[in-house]
């Protein structure tokens, strides 16, 4: 279907209205967005002055681009956004390609908003509403033939920038060919997880969600669960957001929760869960006690200053309803999913689990797998949905099919039995068949059991991604304990890390440097990517830390230049190599960028040089690197103590990126060797596709670099000044200025008399004897202690 999308009308800038004009300003959208006059102006109609008559929308704006987690990748792109109102400005919507309804959730008023968009709409423009609740079909009743062909719902799930699920719920009006555009553009480039809903109360997402949700709240006072076993039972442990169940909903609003069950409870009196969606009754002592969450500065927890002004965040007790201090939940079956990486291996630690995590885990899985069986077909014909719309929309690692399969088909339904649940008749039909599981990899390809065919179909679009984890048995072609070797075909290999949380230790540089000898022998080019949650969190620091304590400085030197030496490989290889990163790529796996020939970068990339917080400056090439940019910034005009200064204070302040366009803006990107990759799930495809380009180009190796300027003294002599001066201010400390003096005198090249050329080389020696020194200061060895004692990434 030959249509662009240039320009998009939001018609509605409350949370959701304004946030969604941000991310498709983040895309390069021009987004157009309205909203009402300011009451007062509606009986007084000739103020001309547009600042007044668009306060409502600009107020709104506003408040979204302050708002923490920011909605915009870069404050660069605010300049997409034009602002107007319904009444001087609705006909600007001719000029769109897309038309949004995002307004408060009345029939009335949606459909009177329609009615002004039919008078200026363009036929064949998209149109479509952002409802959450409210029947599609209804709101398409009484238009146009042309705006009902071309009217479905599109509902994006709050933070639009961040979470992934956008469900397209088209009405029997809707065009197909407009319902596979959207699928498809949601996908590529709003960078979305598009799931096909049905017309169905709360469609899929919401109405498994709020269930499960409702379940568990109901499951507290059946199984005297505290708030603190809840969200330990419920996080990370077993693939859900940190923030897991009571501490989201502080963040959401009670109020939110309680509203959408409500809804559910009186439009869904068939359900067979129906009573589930009453509200318990300590839920409705919070609404009434108005401990709504975060928005009213009290719900399940509360922040506190304590006498000596410390924060503390303290949990109801839900039979009293006094706030105390978090108790520490104990339980055998938590710890023993700990050592665990494999989500699906963990599943099974928590469905055999004698405790009450095991209790927990069984009683609620079991309802929920009990209900999502029974919703197909109502709220969807394939459970791959299913599946698609909870991990996208609620964070969670498995969807309810996913999990029903990791603890095994057969063996779940007799503990079902136990618990009084019983699934829906076609899971015992397929069992019946002969089919095992809900899934099955086949040759690196996903299918899901189609239940009208009772066959086994591969899941549609995934033939775009490359999905590591369904490949890497077929495909592998080397493996350590920290890295796989896979072939990815066309001549390209990938290497991924399985280290925690991706960090760089002595198997992972083994792997690299692996995965450049199998590719320049026999292949063609490598991407080092991977599924985990993370790029990489960088070196792995405990390594050095325990030399440091033993004073071993050889052990500690070779480590140091086995890393360099490995990222120098990946720059002058005789193969393209493109990394392929995303959310945390901080110090080494930075480094690594920085020396890739190519980095394909999720939308969703926190990168940086992170090392300053921890008393050390980069050591893998990452300071060179820098200089190396001064350098080259020198040539285009910069002043020279200017790229100085840009160089030294984005390492020695820690700068990480907020998105991968910033990422840009601070330096850790080179123009033309990066491009962004708005759906994760195709990074790894495109990073490939990006792999055979530069070989198709006649990829040649790269020639190190001997021409990097460098200033000496007389950039030195600022530095210095600089740290003596913020020493004197009392805003760093003395080991901070040794730092600072550390990283100047690599990133000016030593104490040279003159500005100098040098090499890469020369550089690397300075980095490495700057490094060596500072893992000598008891100061840093403290510091990294405790990081590493706490068990926290390192990060500013």
């Amino acid at each position: 279907m030959n249509r662009n999308i240039k320009k998009v009308a939001v018609l509605g800038s409350g949370i959701m209205g304004s946030r969604i004009a941000c991310h498709f300003a983040n895309i390069g959208v021009e987004v157009l967005m309205l909203d009402i006059l300011p009451e007062e102006l509606k009986s007084s109609l000739s103020v001309a002055d547009k600042a007044v008559r668009n306060r409502i929308v600009n107020n709104a704006l506003e408040i979204a681009l302050k708002s923490n987690p920011s909605p915009v990748f870069s404050k660069k792109v605010i300049d997409k956004i034009t602002t107007g109102n319904f009444e001087d400005d609705m006909k600007d919507i001719a000029t769109c390609d897309w038309v949004i309804e995002v307004v408060v959730e009345r029939l009335d008023i949606k459909k009177a908003v329609y009615n002004e968009v039919e008078k200026y709409r363009n036929p064949g423009t998209l149109i479509s509403s952002n409802t959450s609740g409210i029947p599609i079909h209804l709101m398409a009743e009484g238009q146009s033939e042309d705006f009902k062909a071309h009217f479905c719902g599109t509902h994006f799930f709050n933070p639009p920038r961040y979470l992934r699920l956008l469900e397209i719920i088209p009405t029997p009006h809707t065009k197909p060919e407009v319902i596979d555009f959207l699928m498809h553009y949601g996908d590529k480039f709003l960078g979305k997880t598009t799931v096909l809903c049905k017309d169905s109360p709360a469609f899929i997402a919401n109405r498994v969600g709020v269930y499960s949700i409702m379940a568990l709240l109901h499951l507290v006072e059946k199984m005297d669960l505290t708030v603190e076993e809840v969200d330990k039972f419920t996080g990370p442990a077993l693939g859900r957001p940190k923030s897991a169940t009571f501490r989201t909903t502080d963040v959401v609003g009670l109020d939110t929760m309680i509203n959408v069950a409500n809804g559910l409870y009186q439009n869904l009196p068939e359900d067979k869960a129906h009573e589930l969606f009453r509200l318990p009754g300590y839920v409705l002592k919070m609404q009434q006690n108005k401990w709504l969450g975060d928005k009213t500065q009290q719900g399940f927890y509360k922040k506190i200053k304590d006498k000596d002004g410390n924060t503390e965040i303290l949990a109801v007790d839900l039979k009293t309803f006094e706030y105390k201090p978090q108790q520490k939940v104990k339980s055998a079956t938590l710890e023993a999913t700990k050592p665990i990486q494999n989500i699906r291996e963990r599943m099974k630690v928590f469905a055999k689990g004698t405790d009450k995590a095991g209790e927990f885990f069984r009683t609620s899985f079991f309802g929920l797998f009990e209900y999502v069986s029974d919703r197909i077909p109502e709220i969807s014909d394939e459970l791959y949905r299913i599946d698609d719309a909870m991990r996208a929309g609620f964070g969670w690692e498995l969807g309810p099919f996913e999990v029903w399969d990791a603890i095994g088909l057969s063996e779940s339904l007799e503990g079902m039995k136990k618990y009084i649940k019983q699934p829906a008749p076609w899971v015992h039909e397929m069992l019946d068949a002969g089919f095992k599981s809900f899934y099955k990899i086949e040759n690196g390809t996903k299918s899901y059991y189609d239940i009208p065919t009772k066959s086994y179909k591969s899941v549609p679009g995934t033939d775009a991604f490359i999905i590591l984890n369904n490949i890497r048995e077929s495909k592998t072609i080397w493996k350590n304990s920290g890295t796989t070797i896979t072939d990815l075909g066309d001549g390209i290999l990938n290497l991924e890390f399985h280290t925690k949380m991706n960090t760089i230790g002595g198997e992972v540089i083994q792997g690299i440097n692996k995965a450049i000898d199998l590719a320049e022998n026999d292949f063609r080019g490598l991407v080092i990517g991977n599924d985990g949650a993370n790029f990489s969190a960088g070196a792995n620091i405990g390594i050095i830390f325990m030399a440091a304590i033993e004073q071993d400085w050889d052990e500690v030197n070779i480590a140091i230049k086995m890393f360099q030496n490995t990222m120098m490989r990946v720059r002058y290889s005789s193969i393209p190599v493109v990394a392929a990163a995303h959310n945390l790529t901080l110090g080494g796996g930075c480094e690594l960028c920085l020396h890739a020939d190519y980095v394909q970068m999720s939308a969703e990339t926190y990168m940086g040089l992170v090392e300053f917080g921890v008393g050390l400056i980069p050591g893998g090439g990452g300071t060179k690197e820098f200089a190396l940019k001064a350098s080259d910034n020198f040539k285009e005009g910069q002043i020279e103590q200017n790229a100085l200064k840009d160089a030294f204070l984005t390492i020695g302040l820690a700068k990480v990126s907020t998105s991968a366009d910033e990422a840009y803006e601070l330096g850790y990107l080179q123009k033309n060797r990066y491009s962004i990759t708005m759906n994760r799930s195709r990074l790894i495809s495109d990073a490939k596709e990006n792999a055979i380009k530069l070989v198709d180009a006649g990829y040649t190796k790269p020639v190190q670099r001997k021409d990097i300027r460098v200033l000496g003294k007389s950039g030195l002599g600022i530095v210095y000044a600089g740290a003596n001066s913020m020493l004197a201010g009392h805003y760093i400390s003395e080991h901070d200025k040794k730092i600072s003096e550390k990283l100047g005198y690599v990133l000016c090249g030593g104490d040279l008399s003159a500005p100098t050329l040098v090499t890469e080389q020369y550089l690397l020696d300075l980095e490495r004897e700057a490094f060596l020194s500072l893992c000598g200061e008891k100061k840093t060895l403290e510091r990294i202690q405790s990081i590493l004692t706490k068990g926290k990434p390192l990060r500013n």
